[in-house]
């Protein structure tokens, strides 16, 4: 079966859009101008979260087709209640501090196939702690208008004290002498997350979330079955 074929009546919406097939410069004003509308409150309690999605995608190597997964679980048993895949053809090249331009017109597809709209979202990739404040999971979660959370592998921006060696050990990471996210250790002795928040969630609830995604891998459950089941969707093209 292939799945990009399947419809799945939308309950998702893209609140609101803007031009993607644009220059570097342009894409720049439009970071400038959505990171005026990010907000840093916590929209929903953690004692309320029943529903997290994770996002992932993978590419052809020097192509420009990308494979979407998104994955909606159950929390906090992380159960899956749905998945969706999907594809798609983007013309904006890789570029760091503009990952958004290049993964989110295939993110949204996807996340229009959700039935169902979950209570947050933990993207791999960048919320705040971005050189202007906008990174994957900031961006998204303005065009969702969702709680969204950037969960990175490595630093794109920032400074941190060294973090402890145990599972949930944490430091805050510094940008431009602000606090923009968490250095997580999510399992002892792994190297640390780099956790961010990208819009309707604060630094802390952002961390807590993540760590209570960790269990016994580095990265937090929904972004980790996403990688998998995203590469593994790849393999039958």
């Amino acid at each position: 079966m292939n799945h990009d074929e399947v419809f799945i009546s939308p309950a998702m919406k893209i609140n609101q859009n803007h031009p993607w097939d644009v220059d570097y410069h342009a894409a720049r004003d439009i970071q400038q101008t959505l990171q005026k509308q990010v907000d840093l409150t916590d929209r929903i309690a953690f004692s309320s979260i029943t529903t997290v999605a994770g996002a992932d995608i993978s590419w052809f190597r020097q192509e420009n087709l990308a494979f979407v997964a998104v994955i909606l679980f159950s929390y906090p048993d992380f159960g899956v209640v749905e998945e969706v895949f999907s594809t798609a053809e983007t013309t904006f090249p890789y570029r760091s501090g503009f990952l958004s331009f290049r993964e989110a017109p295939p993110l949204m597809k996807a996340f229009e196939r959700l039935s169902r709209i979950p209570d947050l979202i933990i993207f791999d990739g960048q919320g705040i702690a971005h050189p202007r404040g906008l990174g994957l999971a900031a961006h998204m979660g303005i065009l969702l208008d969702i709680p969204t959370i950037g969960c990175a592998k490595t630093k794109l921006v920032g400074e941190y004290e060294p973090v402890g060696y145990e599972k949930g050990s944490m430091s805050d990471l510094f940008y431009r002498q602000e606090i923009v996210g968490k250095v997580l250790r999510s399992k002892t002795g792994i190297n640390p997350l780099f956790v961010s928040p990208g819009h309707q969630i604060g630094i802390e609830m952002a961390a807590r979330v993540v760590l209570s995604c960790c269990r016994n891998h580095r990265l937090p459950e929904p972004t980790r079955i996403a990688h998998n089941k995203v590469n593994e969707f790849r393999r039958w093209f």
